[in-house]
């Protein structure tokens, strides 16, 4: 059964970093795309990021770029977020997403994805 499961999340306060991690059971990660969303309360998801097979192709949202990077290890079967200036307003559940193959600038679609983590909380709080 493929399975992502994320973890890193948590309290930070503004400015500060975390890493977050995507780890997948069940299947070979080095043969899917990688998608990072997030969702604030009642706001909808927003893809953050993507990463290709590779760690050659990685697109980002407008709002974190030259903040966030996206890597993969495909030898540990991980894909990970480091995130750093963060602001409150990113305080959101971040989850990791996988699909064989997504088209172009499709991947901030969350419909581009089938295979979902069940997310990581991560707060930004003085």
């Amino acid at each position: 059964q493929l399975q992502l499961v994320e973890s890193g999340g948590g309290v930070v306060q503004p400015g500060g970093s975390l890493r977050l991690s995507c780890a997948a059971s069940g299947f070979t990660l080095d043969r899917y795309v990688i998608g990072w969303f997030r969702q604030a309360p009642g706001k909808e998801r927003e893809g953050v990021s993507y990463i290709g097979r590779t760690n050659d192709f990685t697109y980002y949202a407008d709002s974190v770029k030259g903040r966030f990077t996206i890597s993969r290890d495909n030898a540990k079967n991980t894909v990970y977020l480091q995130m750093n200036s963060l602001k409150p307003e990113e305080t959101a559940v971040y989850y990791c997403a996988a699909n064989l193959y997504v088209r172009g600038s499709a991947w901030m679609n969350s419909s581009s994805y089938d295979y979902w983590g069940q997310g990581t909380q991560v707060t930004v709080s003085a």
